[in-house]
């Protein structure tokens, strides 16, 4: 990760992405193929000084299963990162589609 990220706390970093993401889905709506909303939220975050060097991404799935919170977990484990997020853009409202996973961070209030 790199830009503004430095100073910024694992809940900063989950709210600039979940507003991009709100910005991104209000803006295009549901349905589109996960590919476009992935290119467009980097080059959202991009914008916003926010550039993630690595990652983890799904491939196309059309709802959140139990399983994609444990591979999140999974990979925040073997990468040695507090928070993630899984993000479905095909949900009608996107605060449906959104979910935070935690590995050994106290859980704060969500400001998205």
């Amino acid at each position: 990760m790199q830009g503004r990220l430095a100073g910024m706390k694992e809940h900063e970093i989950a709210a600039a992405v979940v507003n991009a993401a709100y910005k991104l889905h209000t803006g295009m709506g549901p349905g589109i193929l996960e590919t476009v909303y992935e290119v467009t939220l980097a080059h959202e975050l991009r914008k916003d000084g926010i550039r993630f060097d690595e990652g983890f991404r799904a491939d196309l799935i059309h709802s959140l299963q139990p399983v994609h919170s444990r591979q999140v977990l999974t990979y925040l484990r073997l990468t040695n990162k507090r928070l993630g997020l899984l993000i479905n853009f095909g949900e009608a409202d996107n605060k449906n589609g959104i979910k935070r996973i935690v590995n050994g961070l106290p859980e704060e209030p969500a400001a998205f």
